[in-house]
C-alpha cells in the first residue's frame, strides 16, 4: 500500500480531496495540518477510515517533517497548505512568507532527501515517486475584460503578498525539478468553492449573511470577475495531474465558468429566494463596501491542456455547483 502524505488536510480544497479519496484509494493518507483557525477536523468526513491517519504538525517544522519523511517513506505527496486569503496578506504578510514559500521549500527538500539518490537519479524503491504542488491562478495578475485566458505559458505578475508567496512556492517546486530532476508537478486553479469553504471566503459569506438577514458586503462596484471551479473537479484533476501528468509540467484547472460577483450574489440571492420563500426577497442585502487595495479586476483560466493532454473536465457548471452549494451551507447552519 502507498502511503500519501497530503498536506493541509483539514481545510477547504485538501478535506474535500481526502472526503473523495480515501474511500476510494488503496493508499495509506497521511493527513499533516497545523490546524490554523483555517483547518477544521470536522471537515474531514472519513476519520474513522483505517487508511487514514491525522497529525497535527507545521510545514515549517523541519525537524518533524524529516521524521514523518522516514517513518512514513511517503510516496506520492499532495502538497495543499498555505495561507490564502488575499485580504489576510495585506494585514498580516509574514506569515503567507513563512507558510507558502518556507514550508513549500521545506517539503521539496524533505522529498528529495527521502527519494533521490543523486540529481536526476531517483532510487529504486522511489521510481515512481512524485509530488503534486497545488497553486493558484492569481500568480497571473489581473486580467481585463478583453484580455485572452490565463495559459500556463502567461508570465508571472503576481499583485498581492498572497499571489507573490505563491508564485515563488511554484518557482522553488520549478527549480527543483530543472537543477534535480525532481518528480514535481504543478496545477494552478481558479476559485473554488463548495462544502466546507471557511467562513470568510466570498461564496460563504453572502450565504451566511443572506441567511443571517445581515448586510451582504461586495467590494467596489462588484464588477470584477472569476472563474469559478467546483472543488470536487479540482481536486479529480489534482489527482489526475499527480498519476497521468508529464512530471515539471504545470496544468492549469479552471471551471469555464466566469461570473461577475455581483452576479454571484445576486444568483446566491435567487436561490435562497426558492429554497426560503418567506425570507425573500434576499437581494435587498446587497451593499457595496470600499473596495479591496490592489483588487485584481478578472481571472479567468484556460485549462485545454489538461483537458487535451489528460482528459479531465468539470462535471458542474456554476449554476449546479451553486445549487449544490448553498443547499449544504443551509443544512450546515440547520435552515433548511
Amino acid at each position: 500500500m502507498k502511503t500519501v502524505l497530503v498536506t493541509g488536510g483539514a481545510g477547504f480544497i485538501g478535506s474535500n480531496f481526502l472526503n473523495l479519496y480515501v474511500p476510494k484509494k488503496e493508499y495509506h493518507f497521511v493527513n499533516l495540518d497545523k490546524l490554523t483557525y483555517a483547518g477544521n477536523l470536522d471537515n474531514v468526513e472519513v476519520s474513522d477510515h483505517e487508511n487514514y491517519t491525522f497529525i497535527e504538525g507545521d510545514i515549517c517544522d523541519t525537524r518533524l517533517l524529516s521524521e514523518l519523511f522516514s517513518q512514513y517513506k511517503f510516496e506520492y505527496v499532495f502538497h495543499f497548505a498555505a495561507e490564502s486569503h488575499v485580504d489576510n496578506s495585506i494585514t498580516n504578510p509574514d506569515a503567507f512568507i513563512k507558510t507558502n514559500i518556507t514550508g513549500t521549500f521545506n517539503l521539496l527538500h524533505q522529498a528529495y532527501s527521502l527519494w533521490m539518490k543523486s540529481p536526476f537519479q531517483l532510487k529504486k524503491e522511489f521510481e515512481n515517486a512524485r509530488f503534486l504542488h497545488v497553486s493558484t491562478d492569481e500568480v497571473y495578475g489581473t486580467l481585463e475584460d478583453d484580455d485572452s485566458l490565463f495559459t500556463e505559458e502567461t508570465p508571472y505578475a503576481p499583485n498581492s503578498p498572497y499571489s507573490a508567496s505563491k508564485a515563488s512556492s511554484d518557482m522553488i517546486a520549478r527549480s527543483y525539478f530543472h537543477t534535480y530532476g525532481f518528480p514535481v508537478v504543478t496545477t494552478n486553479c481558479s476559485n473554488n468553492y463548495g462544502p466546507h469553504q471557511h467562513d470568510e471566503k466570498l461564496i460563504p459569506t453572502i450565504i451566511r449573511k443572506a441567511i443571517q438577514k445581515q448586510p451582504i458586503p461586495i467590494y467596489g462596484d462588484g464588477k470584477n470577475v472569476r472563474d469559478w471551479l467546483y472543488v470536487d473537479d479540482h481536486c479529480k484533476g489534482i489527482d489526475l495531474a499527480l498519476h497521468e501528468g508529464r512530471l515539471g509540467e504545470t496544468y492549469n484547472i479552471g471551471g469555464k465558468n466566469e461570473r461577475q460577483n455581483i452576479y454571484i450574489a445576486s444568483k446566491i440571492c435567487e436561490i435562497l429566494d426558492d429554497l426560503r420563500p418567506e425570507q425573500a426577497p434576499h437581494k435587498e442585502l446587497i451593499e457595496y463596501v470600499t473596495d479591496r487595495p490592489g483588487h485584481d479586476f478578472r481571472y479567468a483560466i484556460d485549462a485545454s491542456k489538461i483537458e487535451n493532454n489528460l482528459g479531465w473536465s468539470a462535471n458542474e457548471t456554476f449554476e449546479t455547483g451553486i445549487q449544490k452549494t448553498v443547499k449544504w451551507y443551509l443544512n450546515k447552519y440547520n435552515k433548511l
